[in-house]
């Protein structure tokens, strides 16, 4: 199983489309604080994500959750489809998944060390946009605390209480897209193209949001694997609950389990010979 996941890892930094992609999600907070520096906010006192691009101009440990904000809803699920989605599908079409009949590899290894391969690297898409947006941050913005007024919307933590709870909201975050990238990859054991299978798994995603602003569907919204994506924002605020935070985490679940169960149903029983 080792050696089938390093030979699976070593596949994947060796193809440009991992760098390309991971660069730009690194990219994007680097050029979200550019554009803050050059254009700073004012203070609109509205609460919420909006202050976030205000603090973010006071404290460069704002960044980062302004980049999460922002990446989360569109470019880091479709990174994460990316990896998932590619997974099999390409192999199939490249015509190499045959060769598993002649060595000795079974197809669960392969399955699992494909599955924790798109773990990593959506993990690594992650982290980096938190760690770019806390060097670009702090680079343009300085290690400060919080201006008083944030006191009055609850932000008013030291900064590494910040540095930590930004270490744990991206780490939420990361696990926001599991849905998605587990429905990527289910599709991926179907197709041998891989558009396909990412295109299904950033449907996903988009659907879920699209159909969470449905008001008259209140009732349903809380079972959408989007519907607590942006609960992490609560950290920020210590008279925060962390209920929706475990909602979050625990809604994933159900569709990580189903998505991956008929993908590895599906994968031991495709006929990779043709």
């Amino acid at each position: 199983m080792t050696a089938v996941l390093r030979a699976e890892l070593a596949k994947q930094l060796r193809r440009p489309r991992t760098y390309v992609a991971l660069g730009i999600v690194g990219f994007i907070p680097v050029l979200i604080t550019i554009a803050l520096w050059a254009s700073p906010p004012e203070f609109s006192g509205r609460g919420g994500t909006g202050t976030f691009f205000y603090y973010a101009t006071q404290t460069g440990l704002f960044i980062p959750a302004v980049s999460l904000v922002v990446l989360s809803r569109l470019l880091l699920p479709f990174v994460v489809a990316v990896f998932a989605g590619d997974a099999l599908a390409a192999e199939g079409g490249w015509g190499t998944l045959r060769y598993l009949l002649v060595r000795p590899v079974s197809r669960g290894r392969v399955f699992v060390a494909k599955l924790i391969t798109v773990i990593f690297f959506a993990t690594i898409g992650s982290m980096l946009i938190v760690v770019t947006g806390l060097i670009a941050g702090t680079i343009a913005f300085g290690w400060n605390e919080l201006p008083p007024i944030a006191s009055l919307f609850g932000l008013d933590q030291p900064p590494g209480e910040i540095a930590r709870n930004m270490f744990v909201a991206t780490l939420y975050v990361g696990w926001s897209m599991a849905a998605a990238g587990a429905f990527a990859f289910m599709v991926s054991t179907m197709t041998d193209v891989p558009a396909g299978a990412i295109g299904a798994g950033f449907g996903l995603f988009m659907t879920s949001q699209i159909v969470d602003q449905i008001e008259p569907l209140d009732e349903y919204r809380n079972i959408l694997p989007t519907h607590y994506l942006e609960a992490w924002t609560s950290l920020f605020n210590p008279r925060y609950s962390d209920g929706e935070m475990l909602s979050g985490i625990l809604i994933q679940i159900p569709y990580v389990i189903a998505f991956c169960a008929i993908g590895w149903w599906w994968f031991h029983r495709k006929d990779i010979k043709s």
